[in-house]
This record gives structure tokens, sequence and C-alpha cells, in this order.
């Protein structure tokens, strides 16, 4: 019996030799090859793959697969980031974009995401044809074949990306503004981009490593400590940017070494957009945003709207509506003007083009965010349990067990995406399982950090006693 392959919130996932093999990579491939074939007129595919390991045999291995069935495929020369296949899927106008990416999962892991020809996640319900037509075997004899066919073109994507940031920032600002900058690639594959873009900055962990030194490429504190280290001990860097393995998702940090979550970023976007460049169009967020997003957007007069947790929700709304800025808290932002997809460089460069306009620090900008929405800190804890109590958690926030946190009662809950426990207007809390790992995830919001990590304190006692 072959492996059930299923598509999580962001693509399917798997360990490396374990569930994803070469004949599993070859399954999805021939599902896509199909999919495409039966939606599209002149069918194309655009693939390429970050810095995991082996990720040049699963390419090979589904561009095989596809031109035996008959598909044209642009092949990105080199790694590449996910933002850069998307990039592609629109300038060069494919059916679709496959990336064989785990995005910011542990270094044994790997996967493969759909891409729209719209530029951004393949919406869910295709999602679903696709992997309802995985054959319990490929039909095609890849390992016989080789790579010399007409269908095939390589394509330089990470230049496409290049010349299509350039076009679109005040680099030359960024340059002359004096400010000192970094960029912590954690090993992924961003790493060349902001090299050619902004040459002059300082760089950390951009190498080509397949490990990331054992460490999972998420952008978050927690992964992120040389960087810190980075920060404190040179004394004069004003801001640093931190992208995953495939280089979506954005991490900050002040001059400090202060990491700026994701909810802080969105804000700051949205000040940026609307109120120094005079933009308009609907916010959108994703469940687990802090609701600070939806005053900001009030107060600038933008449509606001949550939807479930998956960027591809956001990028549904934003093919089809004029949306300013879509973001969800783990990271992937999104802004008119680019693709409808997370781009962890692209926000980077906002932020950094945000400073160098303004003249002022990051923590300047935050306190005008501030001004408007009040202050506040925000964590997520990832909680690694047995399958059996994170079900039992997650079956209790469904029955409302949970009324009391500790000294914490329950005001009202949400449910769109997981359980979000509102305590009061300036303190929240939410339990919700991963969709990509097996972890359940608790996120709590309050107005000092020392008060966020007390609420997930008391969170994790609450519902693993």
């Amino acid at each position: 019996m072959a492996d059930k392959i299923k598509f999580g919130t962001d693509g399917w996932r798997a360990i490396i030799a374990q569930e994803y093999t070469v004949e599993n990579v070859a399954r999805v491939a021939e599902a896509t090859a199909n999919w495409v074939k039966k939606n599209f007129d002149d069918p194309s595919i655009v693939i390429g793959h970050d810095c995991r390991f082996q990720g040049e045999l699963f390419v090979a291995t589904a561009v095989k697969v596809f031109v035996a069935l008959g598909v044209k495929v642009k092949m990105a020369k080199g790694f590449v980031s996910t933002p850069m296949i998307s990039l592609g899927a629109v300038k060069m106008e494919n059916s679709v974009g496959v990336v064989i990416t785990a995005s910011h999962n542990p270094p044994s892991y790997n996967g493969f995401k759909l891409k729209s020809h719209h530029g951004g996640p393949l919406s869910p319900e295709h999602v679903q044809e696709v992997e309802d037509i995985i054959p319990e075997a490929c039909s095609i004899d890849y390992a016989t074949m080789n790579l010399d066919s007409g269908l095939i073109e390589v394509v330089d994507l990470e230049t496409m990306y290049v010349d299509h940031a350039k076009a679109n920032f005040d680099l030359k600002a960024i340059e002359d503004s004096g400010m000192k900058l970094v960029y912590d690639a954690m090993y992924g594959s961003g790493q060349n981009a902001l090299k050619r873009l902004l040459p002059n900055i300082d760089f950390l962990h951009c190498d080509y490593n397949p490990s990331f030194m054992g460490q999972a490429p998420e952008p978050i504190a927690k992964n992120l400590q040389e960087l810190e280290s980075f920060i404190k001990e040179r004394g004069d860097i004003d801001c640093a940017l931190a992208t995953d393995g495939d280089a979506d998702r954005i991490g900050l940090y002040n001059g400090s070494g202060e990491f700026i979550d994701s909810h802080h970023i969105i804000l700051l976007l949205v000040h940026y957009l609307a109120h120094y460049k005079g933009m308009t169009g609907k916010v959108a967020t994703a469940f687990s945003t802090t609701p600070r997003v939806e005053v900001m957007a009030k107060h600038y007069n933008l449509p606001y709207e949550v939807v479930k947790i998956g960027f591809k929700y956001i990028a549904g709304i934003m093919i089809e509506e004029d949306v300013l800025v879509g973001g969800e808290e783990s990271g992937g932002i999104a802004t008119k003007g680019h693709i409808p997809e997370r781009d962890g460089i692209w926000m980077g460069l906002i932020i950094w083009e945000f400073m160098a306009k303004s003249g002022k620090s990051l923590d300047d900008l935050i306190a005008e965010v501030y001004a408007i929405v009040g202050g506040f800190k925000f964590e997520r804890n990832d909680l690694h349990i047995t399958e059996e109590l994170k079900l039992k958690i997650v079956e209790n926030c469904k029955n409302g067990a949970y009324k009391q946190f500790g000294e914490y009662t329950v005001d009202h809950v949400g449910t769109l995406d997981g359980f979000k426990f509102f305590f009061d207007e300036n303190r929240w809390m939410m339990i919700r399982p991963s969709g990509t790992e097996p972890v359940l995830r608790t996120y709590a919001e309050a107005p000092t950090l020392e008060e966020v990590r007390k609420i997930l304190k008391i969170t994790e006692e609450t519902i693993c006693n």
C-alpha cells in the first residue's frame, strides 16, 4: 500500500527518505501534470528548489515526469526562493509553479508547494483536486530518462527577481541613508538575491548548507540568537532582516537586538503604504494576527477582513480584490504592487525604504504605530506533546471546557481557525494545532512581554495537566 500523500496548510511536507522519496515526488508530479493538462490548453510548469538536501534530484524527478506527460517545463537555474517561482509563473505565464521546499521545517524535511498562474499559492480547492488524483504508483519510467528534452528550458529566476526589485524600490535611498543593515538568510535560498541588491550591508549565514546547522530555518527569535548577538556586539546596527528556508517569511530586529514580530511589521506596512504613500486597498489578516490591525485599518478607512490560517486564503482575496496588505502571524506578508505571495525579502526592503525615506529609526516608526493602536507585545509557544494529549486539548476547546486560565477569565472565544480566547481588549491567547508539524501552538498578546510569557506559562499548565 503506497503512502497516502496529503497537502497541509502550505504544501506537502515529509521527512526525506521516509515518506519524502523520489517515487512519492514522482507520484505527486504525475498528478500535477495531469491536473495542468486537464485545466490548461497549453500546459506549462515552472519549477525550482531551495537549499535543502537533494533539491536537484527531486526537481529532476518531477521534470522527467512532466515532460513524459507532454508538459512544457521552465526549470530554474540553481536554488531559488518561493517568491522567485511565483514571480516567474506570472511573468512567463506558466500554468502552475512548483517549489521543492519544506519552507521553515527542520532540515530533515522536504516538500512540494504548488503555485498558481496568478503568482500565489494554488487555491485550496485546486490543491485538493491534485491530491485526489495522486496515483498509487507513478506510471512513468523516470529512472531511465534523462533531461534532454525540447520541452525543457532552463531559466534564470534569480535575475528576473532582482531586476523586478530594482524597478520597484529606491535602493539608492537605502544605500545613501547611512543605515547599518544586516541580512540573515538562515542558510536559505534568499542568500544571493540581497547580495546583488544591497551588496554593502552585513550578511550572516549566507552559505550553502543543506543541514541549516541542524536548526529549523524559521525566522523567530529562538532561532536567531546569533543574529541577536551580532546586533548587540556591534552596537551600531539600525535594523536586521532574516528570512526562512525558502525566503517567503520575514523576521526583523531593531537596533538594540529586540525581535520585531509580524504583527508589528504588518502594522508598519499599513502605516507606511496608507499614510506616507497614500495608497488604498483592503487589509486582510489571518486569524492568529493581532486585532490591532483592524484598529489601524479603521484609522485609515480601509476595509478589513480576517481569514483562516494559511496564506492561500489571503492570496485568494488578493487575486479577486484590491488588497493593500495581506499578512499572517507566522511571518508571511504580501503587499499591493508585487505578487499575491509571501515574500520576506520584499517586505524587508519596504521597511528599509520606509526608514531611509522618513529618516526615522525603526523604534520611532513603531512609536507612530503605537500612537494609533496602542502598545503591545506578542509571543508564540510551540508545545511538542503527544498526539493523544493534543487531540484531548482540541476536544476540550471545542466543548468549551476552558473558562479560566489562572487569574485570566475568558470573555469570549473566536473559533474561525483554532481557538482564540479573549480576556479583555488588551489581552488574548490562542490555541491551535499546526497544519504542517506535530505540535500544538499557543499564542498570546498583552501590554508587556513579561505578562505575555506569564499567560503562555499559565496556558501550558492549564491544558497539559
